[in-house]
């Protein structure tokens, strides 16, 4: 391992000062050497480095289209003293790809997890998206999403003219994260040279034909913009108008897992599977609006304006097989089953009780981003800028669940299954019942799983609907000016100050049979069953054919709702998940510029420092169960801290288009939204009542965040060689080393006095805890004890073959490869390093292209090895699997007519998915042992682009 002899925080010391001397010598050096005809570093737009891709100059990129937004992307690279990677727009309301994420994953180092068949979950050099922060033109936003990772499904891909990803720090680079910083940037009307209007559609169809019979494979997206100048070119608009109707098809297997089965002598058994077919619609539409005004040159403003509404319809049916003994099916394995290597790979299993599931999940989500920036000219090399922006996200789920079987907590028929496992690692699970017959299936509780936190309840169905609403506001000002005849060519000072809340309200209620008794509860006498109403039935009923299952009970879930009675769930975890997390943060920073010459080579560079002041804090419950009754108490609390966050970043040119960049800089990025909160649930367990004093065998125990987190720490050191080529490409080498401090630990735990709960227990309790003092019990509570190291190699080629033979003009590649390897430690667990979320330690992704006189055709081809998978799990809590190794091929070819009455228009036909790869996540360390399998098909795209 690369880690094994350069690891600890000696280490990045070492370096971070071996970066500090070469920066300072090339500074002195260079102070003898001064050019003042250098220009001004990087251009700025709301104070982010290098935002929006240079113009070139006469002859430089003449070709269009993806060979123009690859020589856009360099010229956006080749011109930044920070690490940046950078996806451009073929075209005004044009990205290369069918999505951002699309595109991002195409950039060196970064990779995206699949997620309901779309790229969403993007890590950046091995980090995450906690890791990592986006930016709309340079200003931090909120999400739809439960915490900070940013969505990008929120934003239509039309409305950008590039997308940066800075891998390296700058002190006037705000917000920005640990891994790197997402910076969408929206196009500058007043950078365009004439008037143009662009409508755009495409429709889509998923190879496999609707799985559910209220599902459909076809969609569609459409799109239009405008762009014009007016005033003398003075005053620029550009609006845009975007829709969608997205639909994915998913095959599902789950496994609960794989225990040791005494019943099947002591080898590997499925303990239990839920095989799906899943039918998705994503609806979006939206509009952008920019309007930039620069009457002189004195004064330069800019407003943006995005709004997004963005709706998911998810209808979900399968049937859960409860499986192995040891999982408490109760089930009987016959004889004859058959052994592999200590797994059993094929069984008849009888008395089985399975779970019919008519599951029906809605979100609906809006977001609005508003931006203003004003450029006041206060002298000939002073400037003042003021930059005001808002950034509100909302979302509410619907998630239900209806279940259906032949009888109460298992008092119905039995089934006899034979299962087999197949090539993928999958089961196949073939029935003997009928489970469309409704003189046999009804709805009900099958298992007898419903438990209210004191007795059981019959629950036929369960409701979550949780909603967020996240909102931030920024202020930034800063001064800039240029210094005359020096190194040192400009300054800047400036200050931000924003404030983010993000409001958390989770709501659930049990469903239950309609009728008699109160609470849903079996005491009370609440039925048990219910007929499935008749005009609930739907006229086709699904398959689950690729795993055997031949039919199942299909229905309106809505419609069965209807029917159902709710019962609001008041369980101490429940209620303490509402909750509000406030972040105020005061941001100071200073930067110089240098721009000269060393020895004839050209030097640039900056130096500076961020101060960042934080006011955290959160509100809340702490809810208890004890003895059949909840109590709830709110609790409010905040803290308050400073970060120092030096950086420095260089330049030099060795020889004509050959650069070599470095970088070194102190990070941060903050926790989790969930971490930080401050509820608590505390749990009191009298069955623990006379094990002893030791914490853990305590009756009293609580779960929950911690309002007091810290920010994670990251000490940097980046360096690039970049040789550029002719026609807009390039080569380069990229290195990077992080060593992470103050990492949360998610299973941390303190020692924590309960004895204010002693008066709560029964005296004879009370006298069983003081007399083996238990009453000191564990706080799982995350804490920044965790600490590590990531070590990293980058390679890209975007090589235009053009270059070596005029016959070739129009062919090339884009390729690039990383290594990462990490060592993460928690407090609670030192000796055992942890697999960061997000990271393989090989990726590599490559595009072929041809492009010229109107045609074009690439392929990408995108695989990355095997990585921790973030899934979500009961109650949509994260849970983290291994994602199996896994490579994906897009194509498209198109053309457009550049000559004669059809001049404009555009036709295009796209593919994604290609290869059929299926997300698939195993059981650590043995691969046969598959714990989801999503199969989501091929996508194919046809579409038309006519430009006025």
């Amino acid at each position: 391992m690369l880690l094994s002899t350069f690891r600890g925080r000696r280490a990045a010391r070492i370096a971070l000062g071996a970066s500090a001397a070469a920066i300072a010598f090339s500074f002195t050096t260079a102070a003898f050497a001064q050019d003042s005809g250098t220009p001004a570093a990087d251009a700025q737009d709301s104070g982010t480095p290098a935002a929006d891709a240079q113009d070139s100059g006469p002859g430089e990129i003449v070709v269009t289209g993806f060979r123009a937004a690859l020589a856009s992307s360099a010229n956006i690279k080749r011109n930044n003293t920070m690490i940046v990677d950078s996806v451009s727009s073929e075209d005004i309301g044009k990205l290369p790809d069918v999505s951002i994420a699309d595109s991002l994953a195409r950039i060196p180092g970064v990779t995206a997890q699949r997620l309901e068949g779309r790229d969403q979950r993007l890590s950046i050099r091995g980090l995450g998206p906690d890791f990592s922060t986006t930016l709309l033109n340079g200003r931090e936003q909120v999400t739809v999403g439960d915490n900070r990772g940013v969505e990008f499904d929120q934003y239509p891909s039309e409305f950008f003219k590039n997308v940066n990803v800075y891998k390296s720090a700058d002190a006037s680079l705000i917000a920005a994260g640990i891994a790197g910083t997402v910076d969408l940037r929206m196009l500058r009307p007043l950078a365009q040279s004439q008037r143009t209007f662009v409508v755009a559609a495409r429709g889509q169809m998923n190879e496999q034909k609707k799985l559910n019979p209220d599902g459909t494979r076809y969609g569609y997206r459409a799109s239009a913009t405008y762009v014009d100048k007016f005033a003398n070119d003075t005053l620029g608009i550009a609006i845009g108008v975007s829709a969608q109707n997205t639909p994915t098809q998913i095959e599902r297997y789950a496994a609960w897992g794989f225990p040791a089965e005494s019943n099947a002598g002591n080898n590997l058994f499925l303990g239990g599977a839920k095989p799906y077919v899943q039918s998705n619609l994503l609806k979006r539409y939206g509009g952008v609006a920019t309007v930039e005004w620069q009457p002189s040159e004195n004064f330069h403003s800019t407003f943006d304006g995005l709004y997004s509404h963005f709706e998911e319809t998810q209808r979900l049916r399968g049937i859960e097989f409860p499986i192995a003994p040891a999982y408490g099916s109760n089930a009987t394995i016959q004889p004859g089953y058959t052994v592999q290597n200590g797994l059993v790979t094929a069984a008849t299993i009888s008395d089985v009780v399975a779970v019919q599931r008519n599951d029906y999940n809605k979100r609906k989500a809006e977001n609005i981003s508003l931006g203003w920036n004003n450029d006041f000219k206060l002298s000939d090399s002073i400037h003042f800028v003021v930059d005001a922006s808002w950034s509100h996200a909302t979302r509410t789920d619907f998630l239900l669940e209806t279940y259906s079987g032949t009888g109460y907590n298992q008092s119905g028929a039995k089934d006899t299954i034979k299962i087999n496992q197949n090539a993928n690692g999958t089961y196949s699970i073939v029935p003997t019942l009928d489970y469309t017959n409704t003189n046999v299936i009804s709805l009900t509780d099958p298992r007898g799983w419903g438990y209210n936190g004191t007795q059981s309840v019959v629950q036929a169905g369960f409701l979550n609907r949780p909603d967020f609403e996240d909102d931030l506001k920024s202020l930034r000002a800063s001064f800039n000016g240029e210094f005359s005849g020096s190194i040192v060519k400009s300054w800047e000072i400036g200050g931000n100050f924003s404030r983010r809340e993000k409001q958390s309200r989770y709501t659930s209620y049990f469903l239950c049979p309609p009728g008699a008794g109160t609470g849903c509860t079996i005491a009370s006498g609440t039925p048990t069953s219910f007929p499935v109403p008749s005009d609930a039935v739907l006229g086709e009923q699904v398959a689950l054919a690729y795993l055997g299952v031949p039919k199942m009970l299909t229905y309106d879930p809505l419609k069965v709702y209807g029917q159902l009675r709710p019962v609001f769930d008041n369980r101490p975890g429940s209620l303490v998940r509402d909750n509000i997390v406030t972040e105020k943060v005061y941001t100071g920073y200073a930067k110089l510029t240098i721009d000269g010459t060393v020895g004839g080579k050209s030097l640039k560079g900056t130096l500076g420092l961020q101060v960042v002041h934080t006011d955290q804090g959160s509100s809340g419950a702490i809810a208890a169960l004890n003895g059949g009754v909840v109590t709830v108490a709110p609790v409010a609390d905040n803290t308050k801290y400073t970060n120092f966050l030096p950086s420095a970043t260089f330049s030099l040119e060795l020889v004509p288009t050959f650069y070599v960049k470095m970088g070194a800089a102190q990070t941060m990025v903050r926790p989790r939204l969930d971490q930080e909160r401050i509820t608590q649930a505390v749990n009191v367990d009298l069955s623990k009542l006379g094990l002893g004093s030791l914490p853990q065998n305590s009756p009293f125990s609580s779960d929950g965040g911690n309002f007091r987190l810290r920010p994670y720490q990251s000490t940097n050191i980046d360096i690039s060689l970049e040789k550029y080529l002719r026609g807009g490409g390039y080569l380069s080498v990229a290195g990077f080393y992080k060593h992470l401090t103050d990492f949360v630990d998610p299973n941390n735990s303190t020692l924590y006095d309960f004895s204010a709960l002693l008066n709560a227990l029964p005296p004879a309790a009370q006298a069983i805890v003081r007399a083996q003092n238990a009453q000191f019990g564990l706080v799982k509570t995350p804490d920044n004890t965790g600490r590590g190291d990531i070590l990293g190699v980058e390679a890209t080629a975007s090589v235009p073959f053009s270059m070596f033979a005029n016959a070739l003009d129009g062919f090339g590649i884009f390729a690039s490869g990383s290594y990462v390897d990490s060592r993460v430690v928690y407090g609670s667990n030192p000796n055992a390093p942890v697999t960061l979320p997000g990271q393989s330690k090989w990726i590599a992704t490559g595009t072929a292209y041809y492009e010229k006189n109107g045609f074009q055709a690439r392929a990408t081809y995108r695989w990355r090895d095997s990585f921790l998978a973030e899934l979500a799990g009961l109650s949509a809590n994260p849970e983290f699997r291994t994602g199996k190794s896994e490579g994906v091929l897009d194509a498209q070819i198109g053309y457009e007519f550049q000559t004669g009455p059809l001049k404009g228009l555009a036709i295009l036909a796209q593919a994604k998915n290609l290869t059929d790869a299926p997300f698939i996540t195993t059981e650590a360390g043995d691969t046969r042992l598959v714990r989801e399998y999503q199969r989501y098909g091929r996508d194919y795209y046809l579409g038309i682009t006519y430009k006025f």
